[in-house]
């Protein structure tokens, strides 16, 4: 399978065997959406069910009991295996319908499905809240099986911080692994070493660096000449000479080693003498003190890596890699769970994959990758990330399935009001100029409420000022999906001078109107010393221009969303060079 982005229902594209197969996946990462600051007895109360089935169908951050959890629960009791319906029977007897209650039942039928395209040696990592991980267990024991859980990861989030509240901070997400089978895919990972376990355990020096000095006397017996002494000193009592395996040596020093199989030929002593002649033990002041072997710092790998991980910062507010997404998760976090389950190769799943972190650490490390994301604001998040990390484009680097490819289609997302598809249309519209919506709220299908002051999208790019220096300059796009008039024209043209931006956009699903083209002539041009060029001020583009290949007339090299910290540069004139 190739690299993909999906738009949609996730439970529905899940379930197409066309999309995916059985057991066609290597690694399941999710990070499903809810609300852990919602206060915790809202979330068991009681509801009628009379709540907006939006904001279900949506995967917002808040849950409802409707007839869609009524509808879901109840095709979970008659057609999942028995031991995963028996799960959600209990939890609904237990916790009531409710918000948390629909939550559940709305993963379990996801879960199901995971379980399903998953592959015998692959993991799934389900990244939740504390609220609910004790649920989620049960959910997940009931599809796997109890055997087949794995890990409960601790991570650390924030700091500790007052909430005023009479209980203790919550500082930490839990991230449950599950493996298919009992052969799953793993590979060791390494933490960073603190600054106070360096200046204590790698507190000798020196012409090589820091070291610190390894016993080299082990418990078990090596033959007779492990336990006589070498070099006058002799191993503590009950102990014998040892050393690490040829492979564990540093593999700078294997070059002044004798080979392999020479150096397993070698006596406890002889190996203890070559190592001796290379600098590489450590010596004690003490008369009497035991010989160490040198392990430097440079050669160390990191303490290998627990469940509890307080080593992965959280996102700053001036962090590079922010990219306003309020979910975003750090690339670092994704990279050790790709790293641990995964190989080169593999493929990396994320269906709900938000801003796209689990996609960029999968491109990162040479991994194929699939996400899926219910808004077209997501998806378009995720094609500025790739293109500004790693220079992909879509549709000739990876596939978008799901989002409109013909003017009939573009129409019926807009006139799809169970879906709240003006926004859809409008965020998806946006997307084909690489426009970053204004109102726009991730993980939603609803745009900004009240007036938006006839924008609905910017796109930034820079201009040098008159000490060289850059300046950002802003092109405004306004979407509509409906009826448009020449007077749509002339209220962007208001929205241009009071914003004082350099040139506006105007997208249509109607073809424009003669009067709206007259307009827009009349605006006059942006005139850019830097790029030479003159852009029109004013410019219409319908969804059929779009679809056709056409585009914003305007200085290249523009950014959008914030940039992700490019992985792959360029060449030639950019707007890198006016940085």
């Amino acid at each position: 399978m190739n690299n993909r982005l999906y738009y949609g229902d996730n439970l529905e594209i899940l379930r197409s065997r066309e999309y995916f197969p059985d057991e066609c996946v290597d690694l399941i990462y999710l990070d499903p959406p809810f609300n852990s600051n919602r206060d915790h007895n809202v979330l068991f109360k009681t509801e009628s069910g009379a709540d907006s089935e939006a904001q279900i169908t949506a995967f917002e951050d808040s849950w409802h009991w409707g007839a869609t959890a009524e509808d879901t629960y109840r095709d979970i009791i008659i057609h999942a295996p028995e031991k995963v319906s028996a799960a959600v029977e209990a939890l609904l007897s237990l916790i009531n319908r409710n918000q948390m209650m629909a939550y559940l039942v709305m993963m379990t039928a996801r879960l199901v499905e995971l379980y399903r395209v998953l592959k015998p040696t692959g993991s799934l990592y389900l990244h939740c809240d504390p609220t609910a991980s004790h649920y989620l267990k049960i959910v997940l024991d009931s599809i796997f099986g109890p055997t087949k859980f794995r890990s409960e990861v601790v991570w650390k989030r924030t700091g500790a911080h007052d909430l005023g509240a009479k209980q203790w901070s919550a500082i930490h997400d839990i991230v449950l692994m599950y493996s298919k089978s009992s052969d799953w895919t793993w590979n060791i990972n390494y933490m960073q070493y603190d600054e106070e376990y360096i200046r204590t355990g790698f507190r000798y020096k020196d012409e090589r660096g820091n070291y610190s000095a390894d016993a080299i006397t082990g418990g078990k017996a090596g033959g007779a000449e492990a336990y006589q002494p070498w070099r006058g000193r002799v191993p503590s009592r009950g102990r014998a000479w040892a050393l690490p395996g040829y492979r564990r040596l540093p593999d700078w020093l294997k070059e002044d080693l004798p080979s392999q199989n020479d150096w397993n030929e070698l006596g406890i002593h002889e190996k203890l003498d070559v190592l001796d002649a290379l600098g590489m033990i450590h010596w004690p002041e003490k008369e009497n003190g035991q010989p160490r072997l040198k392990r430097y710092l440079a050669d160390a790998r990191g303490q290998i890596a627990g469940d509890l991980w307080t080593d992965i910062k959280p996102i700053g507010a001036h962090a590079k890699e922010r990219l306003g997404y309020p979910t975003q998760k750090p690339l670092a976090l994704m990279e050790r769970i790709i790293r641990a389950s995964s190989n080169e190769g593999d493929l990396v799943f994320d269906p709900f994959c938000g801003c796209g972190t689990t996609c960029a650490a999968a491109e990162k490390l040479k991994r194929r990758w699939i996400g899926i994301d219910i808004t077209h604001l997501g998806i378009s998040l995720q094609k500025h990330r790739l293109y500004d990390m790693f220079e992909l484009k879509s549709g000739e680097d990876y596939e978008v399935i799901g989002e409109p490819t013909t003017v009939d289609a573009a129409t019926a997302l807009a006139q799809d009001s169970d879906n709240e598809g003006r926004y859809q249309f409008e965020w998806w519209a946006l997307s084909l100029v690489g426009g970053k919506p204004v109102g726009g709220q991730a993980g939603s299908r609803r745009g900004k409420k009240g007036s938006d002051k006839g924008i609905d999208g910017v796109i930034n790019f820079f201009e040098p000022s008159e000490k060289g220096k850059p300046k950002v300059k802003q092109v405004i796009v306004q979407v509509k999906s409906g009826k448009v008039k020449s007077g749509d024209i002339r209220d962007l043209k208001g929205a241009l001078e009071r914003e004082k931006a350099a040139i506006g956009v105007f997208i249509t699903l109607e073809l424009p109107t003669q009067a709206m083209l007259k307009e827009a002539l009349a605006a006059g041009y942006y005139e850019s010393d830097f790029w030479d060029k003159r852009y029109r001020k004013l410019q219409i583009l319908s969804i059929r221009d779009l679809l056709d290949g056409d585009g914003v007339d305007m200085p290249p090299q523009h950014g959008t969303f914030k940039r992700a910290e490019r992985t792959k540069s360029g060449d030639g004139k950019s707007q890198q060079d006016l940085m």
